[in-house]
């Protein structure tokens, strides 16, 4: 459009999004980048203090080791990671941010974070790798941090807010940048790049929320997040792995607040409405799933799966015992009547705490609703799903490891384009926290780590292929006619209707989201469907799928948010995609509590103990899939 103004950017390093890892790899990259003579630009959808996962805060670190005291070691951690995924996991990845998360940690602490600390001094843990804090400005913090390192450094204008990154930018098989445009001014930005990094973070309302109408923006994951790291990923014909492995979490029911803490700290249980404890009753449905149903800790799709099985035997609602967790800490001080009084005040402000640190709806709900959670339960239900590849799932791209802990197996895919840590299979794109695939549980602390890696990595690639990259202009304008093509549409046909959002002629993003949310819902496992899918849903919801692809070229933007909403909504059209073909490519149900598939009902260890990858061609728009061996580390 002829009113955009078009903007480039010339950079050594790009970095895109503003996250707990886009941080650490700022803050890693104002080191080595001036130590090197390199120019680094961030780019960030939003603003960098509360972008991201964490942008509400958070009540717990969730991956600390402690291995330096002895506490724990690294391969213990790689050992809790493999059973968790249920057999299915990167364990060099894991290992390598393993060994790196405690010293982010520490710098968190350093600039300031309040992270609680008993009479000894040593950290509070809430269970063997959580740590407990006041978190509520846990990411600015952080963010203060790696701003101060860039500024300090001597980078100027290297950041840009609220500019949202649609494609790749390539020069023949190399990434060679992104382009996108400002949320708030008419400009078309273009970053040329030797290298990039693409940590836009994970996906939300892919599928039908649990929470709907008024309640319909509210997620356990950041709303704002439609995928965008895997788009880029995939569209740039980068090899993805686990994209099957999307996350359910327990929450909460409508306030999606956190139960961690409840669960690890306070000790609580989870009933049915008739008090049983599932986890108890239902035990005998974990030898089904042995080996990783009979070892401990339970994995989290294991525990979910039987809280379901309540629920489909009309055994709901589900119910977080708080009342009971409270009362069984006080009753240890019931001999002195002050310090009983002393502890149940001090255990009411942790339970409003921990809501008020990370998920302050949470808070409201309970006050709406009248509920003392030191007198009455609280409903938990399983959310809708989640792909992020820093907490429980899996998702996300095949990325290169590290050189002294990466399989022969895995190295040798990387020798032809360079072994550089965390660089996908397309030269000069690396990613990190969601947007990596099979290294799950690095959460807040391992994604700052896991971005630093990534920084690294990428720097080491430029050094070695220091050369700007060659896009012509025709290219960078057929990008910006695409990108812009919604508000074209839109003002040459909405004369057509006196309603902006009915129109013959285009349909509007928001109506968008809903009909592709129905169809991820109904026929690939959501919410609605006790996430539970076949083949033959699974073929009908791919045939839906195609004709929405067709149609997402009638999606009208009549502002600068719409585009961004009708962009973030193809963007999770093809993580839908993505997902979908590779839940249909694995035939058993490895994790039952994320998705059950019902004509496969079963694990199968002897032919699906193995990764399953994917690769979209960007020349063709074909897919491809395969299998790829789990190589463990001997631990």
């Amino acid at each position: 459009m002829a009113n955009f103004e078009t903007v480039v950017v010339d950079t050594d390093l790009l970095i895109l999004g503003g996250g707990m890892s886009a941080c650490g790899a700022t803050f890693e990259a104002a080191y080595w980048a001036k130590k090197k003579g390199l120019k680094v630009a961030v780019v960030d959808k939003a603003a960098m203090d509360r972008s991201g996962a964490v942008a509400m805060g958070l009540s717990a670190i969730n991956q600390y080791i402690g291995y330096q005291a002895g506490d724990n070691t690294l391969e213990d951690y790689v050992k809790y990671v493999r059973q968790d995924l249920m057999g299915v996991s990167r364990e060099d990845l894991v290992y390598d941010i393993a060994r790196h998360v405690d010293s982010s940690v520490h710098l968190f602490e350093k600039w300031g974070l309040p992270i609680w600390k008993d009479d000894a001094g040593k950290y509070v843990h809430e269970g063997r790798w959580q740590i407990m804090l006041n978190g509520e400005s846990y990411k600015v913090i952080v963010a203060e941090a790696s701003k101060n390192a860039m500024n300090q450094a001597g980078f100027t204008d290297w950041l840009y807010e609220r500019v949202f990154i649609v494609e790749p930018l390539m020069d023949g098989d190399k990434c060679a940048g992104a382009v996108g445009f400002s949320v708030r001014e008419n400009k078309f930005y273009v970053f040329k790049a030797k290298a990039t990094i693409a940590t836009m973070g994970g996906a939300v309302h892919v599928f039908r929320p649990r929470s709907v109408g008024e309640g319909l923006g509210r997620a356990w994951y950041p709303p704002w997040n439609a995928g965008s790291t895997a788009y880029f990923t995939i569209r740039a014909g980068a090899e993805m792995t686990c994209q099957e492995v999307r996350f359910i979490p327990v929450r909460f029911k409508d306030g999606y607040g956190p139960v961690g803490a409840w669960f690890l700290l306070f000790k609580s249980r989870a009933t049915n409405a008739f008090g049983e404890e599932y986890m108890v009753e239902r035990a005998g449905e974990l030898p089904k799933w042995a080996p990783y149903g009979l070892a401990k800790p339970i994995p989290a799709n294991l525990r979910n799966w039987l809280g379901m099985e309540d629920v489909m035997a009309g055994k709901g609602p589900i119910y977080m015992r708080t009342e009971e967790a409270i009362a069984n800490i006080a009753a240890k001080y019931k001999d002195d009547p002050k310090a009983f009084k002393r502890k149940m005040k001090e255990l009411e402000s942790e339970a409003w705490e921990d809501f008020l640190d990370m998920t302050i709806s949470q808070s409201l709900l309970w006050a709406g609703m009248n509920i003392q959670p030191e007198e009455k339960a609280s409903e938990i239900a399983a959310a809708e799903p989640y792909f992020i590849g820093s907490h429980s799932g899996a998702s996300g791209a095949w990325v290169c490891g590290p050189e002294d802990v990466m399989p022969a197996e895995y190295k040798k895919q990387w020798e032809p384009l360079g072994v550089y840590n965390h660089m996908t299979t397309v030269k000069g794109l690396f990613s990190a926290g969601d947007g990596v695939g099979a290294s799950s549980h690095k959460f807040s602390s391992g994604s700052h780590a896991e971005g630093r890696i990534a920084a690294k990595g990428a720097i080491a690639y430029i050094l070695d292929n220091n050369t700007a990259p060659k896009v012509d202009d025709a290219t960078i304008n057929k990008l910006k006619d695409t990108i812009l093509a919604p508000m074209a549409l839109f003002e040459q046909h909405s004369a057509m209707s006196s309603d902006p959002d009915i129109n013959p002629n285009f349909c509007k993003p928001k109506m968008f989201m809903f009909r592709l949310q129905k169809i991820m819902d109904e026929y690939c496992g959501g919410v609605s469907s006790q996430f539970t899918t076949n083949n033959a849903l699974l073929t009908r919801g791919l045939e839906l799928l195609g004709m929405l692809k067709e149609d997402a070229e009638k999606l009208a933007a009549s502002d600068l948010h719409e585009l961004m909403r009708a962009w973030e909504n193809t963007h999770r059209m093809w993580i839908a995609e993505s997902h979908l073909r590779h839940v249909m490519f694995r035939e058993e149900s490895r994790w039952p509590g994320y998705y059950f598939r019902a004509d496969f009902p079963d694990m199968d260890e002897a032919n699906w103990k193995c990764f399953v990858n994917s690769v979209w061609n960007p020349k063709t728009g074909e897919w491809t899939m395969k299998k790829v061996p789990i190589v463990n580390l001997p631990v």
